[in-house]
């Protein structure tokens, strides 16, 4: 769970990243060069990442954490599954960018 300011900060940054995705937008309609819209798409995609990173590592710090402390087995291994099926999503991502 995040705390209010930790709430605020990713909406902040889910914010301008929203704003960098129709600058983009715009950008294409434009015809702007295309390493020129490659180069705002890589840095959307790097504030992508910050973003999902806070929020992994606040997950990892509360949600993960209290189940593993539980003493439910059940839930552990819920939430354990979840981290792995989180991990192989990711895994794909970058294994689908590193073959672009």
């Amino acid at each position: 769970m995040l705390t209010d300011t930790e709430k605020t900060d990713v909406l902040t940054r889910l914010k301008k990243i929203e704003g960098q995705v129709r600058g983009l937008t715009r950008m294409v309609e434009s015809d702007t060069y295309c390493v020129d819209v490659m180069n705002q798409v890589a840095a959307a995609q790097g504030a992508l990442a910050r973003v999902s990173h806070k929020l992994l590592s606040q997950h990892l710090q509360t949600c993960v954490r209290d189940a593993v402390t539980s003493g439910d087995t059940s839930r552990q291994e819920s939430v354990l599954d979840e981290i792995q099926d989180l991990f192989a999503r990711y895994g794909r991502i970058e294994t689908t960018r590193k073959k672009s």
